[in-house]
């Protein structure tokens, strides 16, 4: 049975869905005005994550992101740059949609924009306001009432007591409470707007994923994702206006994943210490990402440094080395060799989804692989014929692949292989003329080039490190 931590209930609960062999998933995406980062990159990659090992269970997953692209940040950009708003989101949608597929995440089932939902959400405001959990302020402001909502502060475990002490009305806002907030903003001149019941003016940020969810999946779901950032305010807002608005449980399962660190500090472009998703995939590979992903604990913080990465990197080769082919004069393993071999990935399967039901521990699938890996090379080293091996082979590129890792190798321009292929057969012939000093210093300008040269009974090869 899987168990997944809840962060409304604060427990490890048996996810059971409303409907049977069917998950609503919604993960809340980026705002969308400059490259993303890979802070962004690791959320993605947690819920592909997710969604892939759900799908591996055998559930049908509906899995909606959203684009948030009508935002102030959005529009500060657009005027700096003498460019339309929506122009401006469409591109960066469209970059980051690229990433995501760099990144091999899958495609969400629907990305919904806020642009294309106004109707909705000017509908839901309306309802809101009919119940009487929102009201309309004089300068064309409309604002959820947090005291009509007796839950409000549930998710994130704050009471609003506590909250209201401190909390102020900015200048220019006219709120009932200072811990209300915004659910439209009327229109500053020269801003980009929408016609409402309350004037010209644009959604505020929380309403815009209730309407968003409200018209993809419906009025209630499985799974909300996202950030642990977004805890409080937006997925406490987004829970009280949903089910004020609906009179039923908005979300069953609340899963946040922990956020990228680089120097102890969370990685933002407010504090200036982005790594864009281009600039990263331009040095590292998206298994690299990946993998330092996989190997912690998606609810901790994640340390992203050189240091790390490297690991990464390294764990994916070693797991990589799984997928060589059989020796060229393999003999072929004997009945009982090769018995354990098919029930070495037999267990795998097995100890795969123990591990991954126990609230998706992808740290311990990762150690599953690897278990796996060394049983098909001691296999392979042992004379395992390529019939023997595929079996294995294949299993273990199952799993891999609900975990989204490719083991892609990075492209090599033909020149550059006419070159790698004339240092080895300079290599060869040194070592055939037992020249060990100018054998040793081809593998150095090698491994200087990214390439990292093996020896085995069968000769050398190489391949990029």
């Amino acid at each position: 049975m899987l168990k997944i931590y809840n962060t409304l209930s604060r427990k490890t609960e048996e996810f059971q869905t409303l409907e049977a062999g069917k998950v609503k998933m919604y993960v809340c995406g980026v705002t969308v005005y400059n490259d993303a980062h890979v802070g962004h990159a690791m959320s993605a990659i947690v819920f592909d994550i997710i969604r892939r090992y759900l799908e591996y269970r055998g559930y049908d997953v509906r899995h909606v992101m959203n684009y948030t692209d009508v935002d102030d940040k959005i529009i500060r950009r657009a005027n700096e740059l003498g460019e339309d708003p929506l122009a401006l989101s469409a591109r960066y949608i469209a970059d980051y949609a690229a990433d995501l597929r760099s990144l091999n995440v899958l495609q969400p089932t629907s990305t919904p924009q806020v642009s294309k939902t106004m109707p909705l959400i000017i509908k839901f405001i309306e309802g809101l306001i009919e119940r009487g959990h929102a009201y309309a302020a004089e300068n064309g402001d409309v604002y959820f009432r947090v005291t009509s909502d007796d839950d409000y502060g549930k998710l994130s475990g704050r009471k609003l007591d506590d909250m209201q002490a401190g909390a102020r009305v900015e200048i220019g806002e006219q709120k009932e409470n200072p811990m209300d907030f915004a659910l439209w903003k009327a229109a500053k001149p020269d801003e980009i707007f929408w016609e409402s019941p309350w004037g010209k003016g644009r959604p505020g940020w929380h309403i815009e994923c209730s309407a968003m969810n409200l018209a993809e999946l419906g009025e209630q779901i499985d799974i909300h994702g996202g950030g642990n950032d977004l805890i409080f305010p937006h997925h406490e807002n987004e829970i009280a206006q949903s089910e004020s608005y609906t009179g039923k449980e908005f979300a069953r399962y609340w899963i946040h994943n922990g956020m990228l660190q680089l120097g102890g500090e969370k990685m933002s472009k407010s504090l200036g210490n982005i790594v864009s998703i281009k600039k990263f995939l331009s040095e590292r590979s998206s298994d690299a990402m990946r993998m330092l992903v996989l190997n912690g604990t998606y609810r901790a913080p994640l340390l992203f440094n050189d240091e790390t990465l490297d690991a990464a990197e390294r764990a994916v080769e070693r797991l990589k080395s799984a997928l060589k082919a059989a020796n060229a004069s393999a003999q072929g393993l004997d009945a009982a060799a090769a018995s354990a071999l098919d029930e070495a990935a037999e267990s795998a399967k097995t100890n795969f989804v123990e591990a991954m039901d126990n609230d998706f521990n992808t740290a311990g699938a990762i150690a599953v692989l690897f278990e796996l890996s060394k049983a098909i090379n001691t296999a392979r080293d042992s004379g395992a014929s390529a019939e023997q091996i595929e079996s294995a082979q294949a299993t273990f590129k199952d799993l891999a692949g609900v975990l989204g890792l490719t083991f892609a190798e990075k492209e090599t321009s033909d020149e550059e292989t006419a070159q790698i292929e004339a240092l080895m057969s300079e290599r060869a012939e040194a070592r055939k003329a037992k020249n060990w000093q100018r054998s040793d210093e081809i593998r150095d300008q090698l491994k200087a080039m990214g390439i990292a040269v093996e020896d085995g009974k069968d000769g050398a090869t190489w391949k990029r490190s």
